[in-house]
């Protein structure tokens, strides 16, 4: 099944100044944010996530694929790193949802799109700062068969006008997650024998260029236009140590943020799970 989405003409926002000290009152001269699929948050942290997560010590973490309830471990020790945590689980015991932690506390937290059909699956969690806010969301998968891809795509539509509300309110926004999706042939290890599957289609990959085109920056390229640039890695063996991966991990800047994007790293030393972690760091 193929659904054809038709995306609306882009919006241009006036570009104002942000001053990032009036947020947050860990004073630095970056911001650092991380978005990680984690695969399973209990897992992560038998791996070591609790570590890492003191030596990074992010500013704002993004997770996807949680998998838990904040009942189902000890949360207190990421509360005790200073952090505040926000957690949006799917219905679904042991599946998806999406967690931000942030050292700051938010003027605002919004869980969910009002869209019950995605919001049931825990897919959308934001947290707003007043001029700036940081999305965090991990879009469907369609690798199960039509039912699933067809879902996947009314969402790719439907998220788009969402995101686009979003940035009429908060012309500093970052999103951050598992889009589910490559760009471009550079960011899949093999583009040829992947043409037609769920995460390179055309139609997928057409959505991904016209949510650019309409004014959001793939951070990551901005700075590195190098191949063999992965966030994903299949657990089939040798896959990861090959480096045989796809980029579906982004962390995406509106236009009017861009200037303030200082660096974006994908973080592949880290192996808690079949993802790794990506980096921004923001400055006035």
């Amino acid at each position: 099944m193929k659904l054809i989405i038709q995306l609306p003409t882009p919006i241009h926002f006036p570009t104002k100044i942000l001053n990032f000290r009036k947020f947050f009152t860990v004073h630095k001269s970056n911001l650092k944010i991380i978005s990680f699929n984690v695969n399973g948050i209990r897992s992560a942290i038998r791996k070591g996530f609790l570590d890492w997560l003191m030596k990074t010590k992010p500013d704002i973490l993004c997770l996807q694929e949680v998998k838990a309830t904040e009942d189902q471990f000890e949360l207190h020790l990421i509360k005790e790193m200073g952090y505040d945590t926000y957690f949006f689980p799917a219905e679904k015991k042991g599946y998806s949802g999406v967690a931000i932690f942030t050292l700051n506390k938010p003027l605002k937290i919004t869980y969910g799109c009002s869209i019950k059909e995605y919001d049931k699956e825990g897919r959308i969690l934001r947290v707003d700062f007043k001029d700036f806010s940081v999305m965090n969301v991990y879009f469907p998968s369609g690798t199960t068969g039509e039912i699933r891809q067809a879902f996947k795509m009314k969402w790719l539509s439907d998220f788009y006008k969402y995101s686009n509300e979003i940035r009429k309110e908060f012309p500093f926004l970052l999103i951050g997650g598992d889009f589910n999706i490559c760009h471009k042939p550079i960011d899949i290890h093999n583009p040829v024998a992947n043409a037609k599957s769920s995460g390179f289609l055309p139609e997928e990959r057409e959505w991904f260029t016209g949510f650019f085109q309409n004014g959001f920056i793939d951070t990551f390229r901005m700075f590195n236009q190098e191949p063999h640039q992965y966030t994903w890695w299949s657990y089939r063996v040798g896959a990861r140590e090959r480096n045989l991966g796809w980029r579906i991990d982004y962390l995406v800047a509106s236009q009017a943020l861009k200037k303030m994007v200082k660096r974006a790293l994908i973080l592949k030393e880290v192996h808690f799970s079949d993802h790794c972690p990506v980096m921004v760091e923001i400055s006035d």
